[in-house]
């Protein structure tokens, strides 16, 4: 059944090139998906900044939406206080250094939020939940549905699309759906999530969770290579030290 309108929603790519081509890739593959929405934190935490945004900004068929560390870095850029400290603050300064000045001015044109209405559903996108200051909340490690309804009370929308947790979310109130579909680019396996949605023409929406797999040897291997700030404390909290299997075996 080809009716309605399909779309596709990433999140949390994390300078992870290697997953994000994997992910664009099994994306093309399917001929329905309209339009891609990018849920934040295009770089950061990964090295591969520069060649992540060259391949996002290169398609013409996806929205975006600011997240935390693009945040930072961007602050960093401008001589502002970035928000991190120790360890990360010297990351992102890090990659700051690194970003390929001809790519600045597209990341400092994503906006905090997006709206858009698919097939008559209206839906919000954001990083992760923000307060009125349009700043990002702590990240709500027991969420429900009732308490998503409670931060979004008054907003008027079907559908909310967000990332910054590093999890998949899917819950369904009276009010409205919401939607996490994990991090792309950090991950304890060699997989990289997203999720498709389809918006029937009847309202019914429709979601996939998607796990493809990639080679992401040489992205793990590079933090090393690199001298990446904090590469130990990455490696081992966001990818599950799957890199000392590939050191093992050299």
């Amino acid at each position: 059944m080809n009716a309605g309108e399909k779309v596709a929603i990433i999140a949390d790519i994390h300078g992870n090139s290697a997953a994000l081509k994997a992910v664009m890739d099994d994306i093309d593959k399917d001929e329905q998906i309209e339009h891609i929405y990018c849920l934040g934190d295009l770089i950061g935490i990964g090295h591969e900044t520069n060649e992540v945004l060259e391949l996002l900004f290169s398609r013409n068929n996806i929205s975006f939406v600011m997240g935390n560390h693009d945040e930072a870095v961007l602050k960093i850029l401008d001589g502002n206080e970035p928000g991190s400290v120790g360890d990360e603050r010297e990351h992102h300064k890090w990659i700051a250094s690194r970003l390929d000045e001809k790519l600045i001015s597209k990341l400092k044109s994503i906006p905090m939020r997006q709206n858009a209405r698919i097939n008559g559903k209206d839906f919000l996108f954001v990083h992760y939940h923000l307060n009125g200051r349009d700043e990002f909340l702590p990240i709500d490690n027991q969420p429900t549905s009732q308490r998503l309804d409670d931060i979004y009370e008054l907003t008027d929308v079907d559908v909310i699309c967000f990332g910054h947790h590093h999890t998949v979310h899917h819950f369904k109130s009276k009010e409205r759906l919401y939607l996490n579909p994990s991090s792309l680019g950090c991950t304890s396996k060699p997989l990289a999530p997203y999720a498709k949605l389809r918006v029937g023409d009847f309202g019914q929406i429709d979601v996939s969770f998607i796990e493809v797999s990639y080679d992401n040897k040489e992205f793990l291997l590079g933090y090393e290579k690199l001298n990446v700030p904090a590469g130990d404390d990455i490696l081992k909290i966001f990818h599950g030290n799957q890199h000392l299997n590939y050191i093992q075996n050299l």
